[in-house]
């Protein structure tokens, strides 16, 4: 007779500590299986064998296997489509119910309904939680019930509503004795999967008190280890979006106000998905945009001319990061003063960005692009060297990635700004008053 057990179906959460999901299954009446699934759905879509970030997904799911090695449990791995391999787990064990946390993405959200549906069918119950973000959906509206769409108000409901309820870690750890007793096999490799390893050194999921105090001051400087470089965690919840806050309510308002953006952003994709292909603003998507893709692929490699942009790209192409600072700066220049729609660069991020998160990259280029939600209005076009000039003054920044910008050799400005910008006040109202106008 098989056991009845319960799964704990691990996505974006790859921690054991403060996990909501992991936490009401370990609280549940079953024995609990721990489940991760490398999905073919996703992974098919990788061009890059190399792509760090699965190195990363790879190196997390080894160590929550070491654990609970340690607690004569194990973490089940899997392979393939999601529909595919619960149809299996459904025959070979005896589910009563399957535990996972929301996932607010428009692919995600289609997978969960597929799989509710499948289990459902099947006579199992799926039970799913709040875990990646403080707030979701629809817990901060507008007092007339909607969505914002400008941070500032959003941004003040939800210090508003905060209190230590949305705070209060998961104790996990108090619960691993109702984890089911098993051998889990061995890893599946990256090799196995189609895919090579990365020995790349990865930030660590932890953020010091000092930098956090400091983050007001030193965050817009590029040549200054001023930022936390925890997005690749908080992108596959290797670390508590709950640990953060608690954090930087203690400590620093600004890099608090940080976490909010990436809650608002979650939720402007949750209730407009149109933006994953569309502008916010619709009027927007009337733009005619150059799309020359010599430009473009300068741009991409860091040859524009322009060595605050270059220096950008360069460090994004080489590291998977990008400082926040110079991400907007390059955005405006490919948007602005290429005139590439802002799709390509969006595309162009998500393939390159350890920290690539649909819903903040998509926010994000919007914002540059002056299309998305509470974005640059189209006639703020950053200049490329007074943000030189007032974020890397001693170009060390500069200096760093692009050694050669004062020789001989390195590409002359790939467009002049002055008419560059010009040209983007002109396309951008000419496109809005069509719009306007009919």
């Amino acid at each position: 007779m098989r056991n009845k057990v319960s799964f704990i179906w691990l996505r974006r959460d790859l921690r054991l500590e403060d996990n909501a999901a992991l936490y009401h299954a370990l609280k549940g009446e079953y024995p609990v299986i721990p489940l991760f699934i490398f999905d073919k759905n996703i992974l098919d879509k990788l061009e890059d064998k190399t792509d760090q970030r699965l190195s990363f997904i790879h190196q997390q799911v080894r160590s929550i296997s070491a654990i609970l090695k340690e607690k004569s449990s194990g973490l089940l791995v899997k392979y393939g489509s999601p529909d595919q391999i619960w149809n299996e787990l459904s025959e070979e064990f005896d589910i009563q119910s399957v535990f996972t946390n929301h996932d607010y993405e428009p692919y995600a959200i289609k997978r969960d309904i597929e799989i509710g549906t499948l289990l459902k069918n099947k006579g199992i119950i799926i039970h799913s939680f709040k875990d990646q973000c403080i707030f979701e959906k629809n817990e901060v509206l507008t007092d007339a019930g909607k969505p914002y769409t400008i941070f500032t108000p959003y941004a003040k409901k939800w210090k508003w509503k905060l209190n230590d309820f949305y705070l209060k870690p998961y104790p996990t750890g108090s619960y691993f004795n109702h984890l089911f007793q098993f051998e889990s096999p061995g890893l599946i490799s990256l090799e196995e999967m189609g895919f090579k390893a990365s020995e790349f050194d990865f930030p660590i999921n932890q953020v010091a008190d000092e930098l956090i105090q400091k983050y007001s001051d030193q965050r817009d400087f590029p040549s200054i280890k001023g930022t936390s470089r925890l997005g690749i965690h908080l992108r596959f919840g290797t670390i508590s979006i709950r640990q953060l806050a608690r954090k930087a309510l203690e400590t620093n308002e600004t890099f608090l106000n940080e976490l909010i953006w990436r809650d608002f952003y979650m939720q402007i994709l949750w209730h407009y998905p149109k933006v994953q292909n569309g502008a916010f603003k619709p009027a927007y998507d009337n733009i005619k945009w150059r799309n020359n893709e010599i430009e473009f692929q300068a741009w991409c490699e860091g040859k524009t001319g322009y060595p605050i942009v270059d220096a950008g790209m360069r460090e994004l192409n080489a590291t998977g990061f990008m400082h926040n600072r110079v991400r907007m700066v390059v955005a405006s220049f490919l948007t602005k003063h290429l005139l590439i729609d802002w799709r390509w660069g969006e595309a162009y991020f998500a393939q390159k960005l350890l920290d690539y998160d649909l819903s903040a990259n998509n926010g994000g280029w919007q914002w540059a692009a002056g299309c998305g939600t509470d974005a640059a209005p189209y006639f703020r076009v950053f200049n490329p060297t007074l943000q030189t000039q007032k974020f890397d003054a001693k170009l060390e920044y500069v200096k760093k990635w692009v050694p050669e910008f004062l020789d001989f050799g390195y590409p002359k400005p790939i467009v002049n700004h002055e008419f560059a910008r010009n040209r983007c006040l002109e396309t951008y109202k000419k496109a809005l008053d069509e719009y306007l106008n009919g």
